[in-house]
């Protein structure tokens, strides 16, 4: 599965209650997030903004907390599919393209540029993009279907 920065920052940052379903899932083995250079660079400058409040120490206990959880999927050198929909919010779109070429069957986003394309990618077949909220019940749906590991 693919997560958005903001659904990183949920997790491992404010522990937000509302993500706990995603957060079982992690810690049961039963999911693993996969992530690109592109996406840790975005969580490094997001855990970096001052708003955030955190210092460089929990800074770097928030990533390391992610990165030991994660699996780490480069691409770079793949070529975006023609068939996959393009995110009007282009700093978006390496989630999309994280997601195709890592083989997830979700990309869990609170972003609505990305949402907006919900319907556009589940046609492709290939993946999900769906909200924290909504994680739970896919969750479970795909784990009755197929009992292994949700990438």
């Amino acid at each position: 599965m693919v997560l958005d920065t903001n659904v990183v920052l949920d997790l491992f940052v404010f522990r937000d209650p509302g993500v706990a379903p995603i957060a079982a899932a992690i810690g049961s083995g039963a999911a693993v997030p996969v992530t690109s250079h592109a996406c840790i660079e975005e969580l490094r400058r997001a855990l970096a903004y001052p708003q955030l409040g955190l210092d460089a120490p929990a800074q770097s206990a928030a990533l390391e907390r992610f990165m030991a959880q994660t699996t780490l999927c480069d691409f770079a050198a793949l070529s975006v599919p023609v068939e996959m929909p393009r995110c009007t919010d282009t700093d978006d779109q390496k989630f999309l393209e994280l997601a195709w070429h890592s083989n997830a069957r979700c990309l869990v986003t609170k972003d609505k540029a990305l949402l907006r394309l919900a319907r556009a990618v589940a046609k492709l077949g290939r993946f999900r993009v769906l909200k924290p909220e909504t994680f739970e019940r896919y969750f479970e749906e795909t784990r009755l279907q197929s009992p292994t590991q949700l990438p």
